[in-house]
């Protein structure tokens, strides 16, 4: 089965300058507008945003 363009694979890039990276899907329809997440960045020791990378 072929993968959905409503629900692109994206990438959450650390603003805490470390250059760790989560992948994810989201749904673009309910979110047109870049992804930002508050997750956990294990080289930095601390939950920071993470914004979607294009």
């Amino acid at each position: 089965m072929a993968r959905s363009t409503t629900r692109p694979v994206v990438t959450l890039r650390s603003t805490a300058g470390t250059g760790f990276t989560y992948v994810t899907r989201k749904n673009r329809l309910a979110d047109p507008d870049r992804l930002v997440v508050r997750k956990y960045d294990p080289v930095a020791g601390e939950h920071v945003l993470f914004r979607e990378e294009r």
